[in-house]
């Protein structure tokens, strides 16, 4: 009887249906054409690319954030969450076993008499009870497809913490040398004004200039002066910022090479046709898109029967010798039927709710490409213009350094007024601090590029941070 039971048991799970829609993964929203010359990606974006910057110290600090940032061991901690909740979820498919015994003593009245066996007398019993839901309409399995698409999409979360992570760390220690640039320009103009403040000085105590000239050097000299508690704030901001990062207390942060001493990587030939392969922000949100479409399979199961099966095999007697005994045996087994008959609407608007929410994660997944598109466009639009720029602003600082000269001699020679100087001076300073800026903007660009296209340098930075996470790649598929 057992054995005719479990088979039955067996092949109505085996034959039971999926109420889920069949999955398909929708069609990308490609762009038709791009304002940049885009061919196909290389493999530059799988490769660990900040370490083409050339400056060991950058790479210790991304080494130090991939295992000690807090945002990205909450993120491993999530996975670790969901990976448990993937395994509560797919234990409903099996059998539950659970085992139960218990002994007493008991003693009963005599008067009247109410037993006429020993008094007072033990009775000792062992159950091993087993419950099993019948999956006739893939209720379980589609909740164990959604909590593994889940935990799939939870470690892509992840992965799009370690690929921020690495972009944040490298863009702001770009930004750190950029500000320390700035710096070393504005002390370096300092000292040139205080050179023309201390001549100017001389020259109008002999009364070789008048009282407004000597105040035009003063104020240029302040006027630099200025900028250095700016850029000294700045540059101890962007430390703090940089801790954080590498989830440390606010403190100094090392400097490997400078800004000019930066190599500048190779960028990557174009958009790669494999973009929706490589990015996790991409991967996360099909998974969650998968997840949303066996939830419409569980909202629609619960509209049909629910079969469950229970039954125990135990023993029982009233002597612990005999509870193994052969005539000791108990046993039990039922089924039970439920139908849902009227619920008030609550089926139907959790239907509702469900395929809602699929269409919601449908058009998510759209946007996640369409702006995983445009990031990498954006990217390289502003390298290619801002190498551009970089080029001119080299021209133009190197002429205004020759008017400088210029502007200087003629008026060391009485040929045109100390305004000119100022003019000349001023100018040069301003198109400095630009062009360095500049500087920077190009390499966060580069950052960008790497960022936007994804690729198999984010599993790599994931290798060289702290061991990650139980794969769920490794789990198994839902049946």
């Amino acid at each position: 009887m057992r054995k005719a039971l479990l088979t039955v048991a067996i092949g109505l799970a085996l034959a039971g249906c999926s109420l889920a829609p069949t999955y398909q993964r929708p069609e990308a929203p490609v762009p038709a054409q791009w304002q940049v010359n885009i061919q196909q990606a290389n493999d530059f974006a799988n490769t660990a690319w900040w370490e083409q910057f050339g400056d060991p110290v950058l790479n210790n600090l991304i080494q130090t954030a991939l295992r000690e940032n807090k945002d990205l061991l909450i993120a491993a901690a999530r996975v670790e969450e969901y990976m448990g909740r993937y395994g509560a979820t797919r234990g409903a498919e099996f059998p539950q076993v659970g085992a139960n015994a218990a002994g007493a003593r008991t003693r009963l009245s005599e008067n009247p008499p109410l037993t006429t066996g020993e008094n007072p007398g033990n009775s000792f019993q062992i159950d091993l009870g087993v419950s099993f839901e019948v999956d006739l309409w893939g209720k379980l399995r589609n909740a164990t497809e959604a909590a593994r698409a889940q935990l799939l999409a939870t470690e892509e979360a992840k992965r799009t913490v370690i690929l921020t992570l690495v972009s944040q760390v490298a863009n702001s220690y770009v930004q750190l040398l950029d500000y320390d640039q700035q710096l070393a320009v504005t002390r370096a103009t300092l000292k040139t004004r205080s050179e023309s403040v201390r001549i100017n000085g001389l020259r109008f105590k002999a009364g070789l200039i008048g009282e407004l000239d000597y105040q035009q050097a003063v104020a240029e000299y302040q006027n630099a002066a200025v900028q250095v508690p700016v850029l000294e704030r700045q540059i101890a901001q962007q430390e703090n910022a940089i801790s954080l990062l590498l989830g440390r207390n606010p403190g100094k942060i090392a400097r490997g090479v400078t800004l000019d001493q930066l190599a500048m990587p190779q960028v990557p030939a174009g958009l790669p046709s494999e973009l929706l392969e490589r990015r996790p922000d991409i991967r996360g949100a099909e998974q969650q898109l998968i997840a949303a479409n066996a939830q419409i399979g569980v909202a629609k199961a619960a509209f049909f029967p629910s079969i469950s099966l229970t039954g125990f095999f135990g023993t029982a007697s009233n002597d612990l010798s005999d509870l193994f005994n052969g005539p000791s045996r108990t046993w039990q087994f039922a089924g039970q039927l439920v139908q849902p008959i009227f619920t008030g609407g609550t089926l139907t608007g959790q239907l509702q709710q469900a395929e809602a929410v699929r269409q919601e994660a449908l058009f998510n997944y759209q946007k996640v490409i369409q702006r995983a598109f445009a990031e990498v466009d954006d990217s390289l639009i502003a390298v290619s213009k801002l190498r551009e720029q970089l080029k001119d602003q080299a021209a133009q600082v190197s002429a205004l350094q020759r008017y400088v000269d210029l502007a200087t001699l003629r008026y060391k020679n009485g040929y045109s007024d100390y305004l000119t100087v100022v003019d000349a001076e001023r100018n040069l300073f301003t198109a400095q601090l630009q062009y360095v800026q500049s500087q920077g903007q190009l390499y966060t660009a580069l950052v960008s590029v790497y960022a936007a296209l994804g690729g198999g340098w984010v599993n790599e930075a994931e290798r060289m941070g702290a061991p990650p996470a139980k794969v769920a790649s490794s789990a198994p598929p839902a049946s």
